[in-house]
């Protein structure tokens, strides 16, 4: 697929996409906010400074663009077509340290969740997720099929 604006143009667009406070992660905030949770943001002291920490219940949460963390079997998830040796490091670069911040996390005790893009699109989802997260705290590592 041939992209539809010019390189420069898209340099910009992608340039604007930040780290925090995007649509998904406002989603998840707001959600949680709604369930009655206090949580803290970005809290910059944990590995990969998490979106959202629920520091009570040990439960660090990271909000994943589909595309950016390459959401596995996910529509949003693809490879561009353009320089792909750039994205192939880029995007796999972002997925192993995904993991490793994951893993040091529960090194020192806390259990991690990601939320993806995607499933912040449904509020019923959402609020599943974000339920049987925060009611085990019990549990090391949140797994779920995502």
């Amino acid at each position: 697929m041939v992209d539809i604006v010019d390189p420069q143009r898209r340099s910009a667009i992608m340039a604007r996409i930040g780290p925090r406070d995007t649509t998904p992660e406002l989603a998840v905030r707001s959600m949680a906010h709604r369930m009655g949770c206090r949580f803290r943001l970005h809290r910059k002291d944990l590995p990969g400074r998490p979106d959202l920490v629920f520091s009570g219940q040990r439960l660090a949460v990271f909000v994943h663009g589909c595309f950016w963390h390459q959401h596995s079997g996910c529509r949003n998830a693809t490879m561009p077509k353009t320089r792909p040796e750039f994205w192939q490091s880029k995007l796999s670069g972002n997925v192993e340290r995904d993991r490793r911040n994951c893993e040091q996390l529960e090194r020192i005790g806390w259990r991690t969740l990601v939320i993806w893009e995607c499933e912040t699109e449904d509020p019923a989802r959402l609020q599943s997720i974000l339920s049987a997260a925060l009611i085990q705290p019990d549990a090391r590592h949140h797994k779920r099929a995502g």
